[in-house]
């Protein structure tokens, strides 16, 4: 080895000025991290002292630098003539003779094989920027001549117009910046599979997961974002602890396969449908990508960026490349900035929501970066992919729209670099939106992004979290949608008083859960078609309903850990439940299912005992399997203290034993008959939470929901306060939390300060009510 070529192993991260961000990184990684099990391809760098060679060797440093100066550095207007003049001397230079025999010579000893050639700046991948995607990378580079081809290629690609343009907008200095390139042995992922792993979760920043995506083939298509990938998120500390830590497993489309051509180079295939209804990863190798990418973390000292390979031959996963995170590390966490519509709206186009903002504008129907003039400023970029060719266009666009592409994609990456709201994924825009409408995009309503019809009005409200004082009495939330639990984790919480089950049974499962139990008996066959489609991964239908709700309430647990997450079991009412899929044949009609077939007297009852037999399993999976034990079991509308102890020990026979791994078992408090015999209900449960809700129509006989008498329903009603504090006495005499959850509080400064002048223990408010709720809570606190 000389100046001009190191070997990856002998290169450490204080040698980024020689050969760059992502070839330090590989080296630091082949000799720190093999410990850990991590396994790095082998290889060799061609340095910066290379680069600097090709350039002075041919006397170009003075014309590149004439060329620089011709820049229009204000509007960019002749960025594509200047780019493709310093190319062009770069690529028409000849090899020294000393630089071509150091590659030759490295290219040998390394055995000759395909190789993957791959640009590392030497500003490069820094925490505070990322010069990923900005300059070339080449797959499948066979043979010495190709390989020189190759290298000749990445040293010219400094000077694209994307890797101008970014040198422009962070501040290097053109001349100051050389390129490395690293060659390394190639994972034959072609007949594998390849992706990313961000150690924290993209979207939010949430700092305790490990999200990874997957591709089949080659891992361009998921880092160009030219598929939708499979999504896997593992929680952090429970992995640690040696759980199976997997918190969300996301098929995804993986439309296409990228491998290996003839000759060289790759061709895009699309992907057979049996391998696009298949995981790309097992759990065992989702775990374990997990565990290296918190070593690499660790090792580190900052979230990190990771791609992986797994081998299709020898079945082995590799990492093939690491750099900082640069987004959500460079962003002030305790500057929060809330967006919600105002109304709703048609809805016209759904993908994955990137960022947590609203944009509206004109759309922008663009089929290649070159049309980039057509663009105004403000308007709505949608095409069918980005790639970074389109990086100088981003900036103009108020949002942007693709119709391919996962949330690692680039456009996605591009996104929350630059603030910009985006929806990736979005089949079928650019055919479903026109050039000139007027649209509103959505991204403030969980992982799924909304395009609607016109402009919606929308509210924006900034806050500075440094400044909210936590109130004496714990303010907890209430939530439903695990889309939104990380980004509702940043909010200054003390846990969850209410977790709503029928959310995610409503939304993401959809199957009444004894269609499941007794599927193979469905004599409705529409239902049965509809549920054998939905289910068709999963050979035992019951296993479906309870993988889906473990993987919600798991995703909960742990955006809000270590912090008590209370999960209230199911409490549809029947006309609610006949509305699942196959639900019709398990319910019966009732006059007023408010007050029928709900609740607790649902569990031990052979028409649904089965049912709730799965949500406990799903529960067990949570608290055990995964290790999330600050999950806490709520029953809600348990009538007489003999149903609750029914109860109990049914889930006790169903293996949630309460007491046992520290589970503790709560009862809402909505009837008046709890409050009346509040201290023998606390024989049997560990908590109470007010629903005050339920409780005041229940206090007052009416429907809140009638137009006629919905004007009587008051919770500051003298008979409903009158039963709340005697319910919060009765939990005082008797050692038991109890909580409220509600509106009111928040709306109410009044009934506020009557909760806090009882003793409550907490109040649960809804995320968009929290800060006035704490505030609520502090002035009767000063009292």
């Amino acid at each position: 080895m000389n100046d001009f070529v190191k070997d990856l192993a002998a290169v450490r991260n204080t040698d980024v000025a020689l050969v760059g961000g992502k070839n330090a990184s590989l080296g630091e990684m082949i000799g720190a991290l093999s410990e850990h099990g991590i396994r790095v391809p082998g290889g060799f760098a061609v340095t910066s002292a290379g680069y600097w060679r090709l350039i002075d060797g041919n006397g170009l440093r003075g014309s590149l630098q004439a060329l620089m100066a011709k820049l229009d550095r204000k509007e960019l207007s002749n960025l594509g003539e200047v780019a493709g003049e310093a190319r062009s001397l770069i690529l028409a230079a000849p090899w020294p003779k000393d630089l071509e025999d150091a590659i030759r010579n490295a290219y040998q000893r390394l055995g000759e094989p395909s190789v993957a050639v791959r640009s590392s700046a030497t500003a490069e991948d820094l925490p505070t920027a990322s010069f990923a995607g900005r300059h070339e990378s080449f797959l499948n580079v066979r043979g010495a001549e190709a390989l020189l081809d190759a290298c000749k290629r990445c040293h010219a690609s400094l000077f694209l117009e994307r890797a101008i343009k970014y040198r422009h907008d962070m501040g290097f200095p053109d001349m100051k910046v050389a390129l490395s390139i690293g060659v390394q042995r190639m994972v034959r992922s072609d007949r594998g599979s390849a992706g990313v792993c961000f150690t924290l979760e993209p979207e939010s920043g949430f700092r305790n997961v490990v999200h990874i995506a997957g591709n089949w083939g080659l891992g361009e298509n998921v880092v160009q974002g030219a598929v939708v990938p499979d999504e896997f998120q593992v929680f952090k500390p429970t992995l640690r602890q040696g759980r199976n830590a997997i918190l969300q497993r996301r098929l995804g489309a993986k439309q296409k396969t990228m491998t290996y051509a003839e000759g060289g180079g790759t061709v895009n295939l699309d992907t057979p449908e049996e391998r696009r209804e298949r995981f790309t990863l097992g759990d065992d190798e989702v775990l374990q990508l997990a565990r290296w990418s918190l070593a690499i973390e660790d090792h580190y000292g900052m979230p990190m960026d990771i791609e992986w390979a797994k081998d299709g031959e020898d079945r082995r996963i590799y990492i093939v490349q690491a750099r900082p995170e640069t987004i959500h590390s460079a962003r002030d966490p305790y500057r929060l900035r809330t967006y919600s519509l105002s109304s709703g709206g048609e809805v016209l186009v759904k993908g994955s929501a990137v960022g947590s903002g609203i944009a509206a504008g004109r759309v922008r129907i663009l089929e290649r970066p070159a049309e980039g003039d057509l663009l105004q400023p403000g308007e709505i970029l949608v095409t069918d992919i980005t790639n970074p060719d389109w990086d100088p266009l981003l900036k103009r666009a108020a949002a942007i729209v693709t119709n391919k592409g996962g949330r690692t994609s680039h456009a996605a990456i591009v996104a929350r670099e630059m603030g910009t709201v985006a929806i990736v994924g979005a089949v079928e825009a650019t055919a479903r939106l026109k050039d000139g409408q007027e649209v509103t995009v959505s991204c403030c309503e969980g992982r799924t992004g909304r395009v609607y019809a016109g402009r919606v009005p929308w509210t924006e409200h900034d806050v500075d979290l440094r400044t909210v004082k936590p109130s004496r009495t714990p303010a907890m939330l209430i939530v439903a949608d695990p889309e939104q639990a990380f980004r509702h984790s940043f909010l200054p919480h003390r846990g969850v008083g209410l977790m709503r089950l029928e959310f995610v049974i409503n939304n993401a499962i959809r199957i009444h859960p004894m269609a499941l139990v007794r599927f193979d008996a469905l004599e409705d066959a529409a239902a049965k078609a509809e549920i054998a489609r939905i289910t068709r991964h999963y050979p035992d239908k019951r296993q479906y309903f309870i993988d889906q709700l473990a993987q919600a309430v798991g995703t909960i647990a742990a955006a809000f850990h270590p912090h008590a997450v209370i999960v209230r079991m199911s409490d549809f009412k029947t006309n609610e439940y006949a509305n699942l899929i196959g639900g019709r044949a398990f319910e019966p009609d009732e006059e007023n299912p408010m007050l029928g077939f709900r609740g607790a007297s649902r569990y031990y009852n052979e028409r649904y005992r089965e049912g709730f037999a799965l949500e406990c399993a799903a529960m067990k999976r949570v608290r055990e399997d995964m290790g999330l034990t600050n999950v806490k079991l709520m029953i809600p509308f348990c009538r007489t203290v003999e149903e609750g102890r029914r109860v109990v020990e049914l889930m006790a026979e169903l293996g949630l034993k309460r007491g046992e791994n520290g589970l503790e078992i709560y009862m809402m408090t909505e009837i008046p008959s709890n409050v009346i015999r509040a201290k023998e209900f606390a024989q049997h449960f560990d908590g109470f939470s007010i629903g005050s809700n339920d409780l005041t129509q229940l206090t007052l006989g009416l429907d809140r929901d009638s137009a006629i008498v919905s004007g009587l329903f008051n919770e500051q009603d003298p008979a409903v306060m009158e039963l709340i504090a005697s319910v919060i006495a009765s939990a005082k005499a008797t050692g038991t939390h109890i909580g409220l959850c509600g509106q009111a509080p928040s709306d109410m400064p009044e009934f506020a300060q009557f909760l806090v002048e009882q003793g409550i223990d907490s109040i649960s408010f809804n995320p968009d009510a929290l800060l006035k709720g704490m505030e609520n809570i502090q002035r009767a606190e000063e009292g």
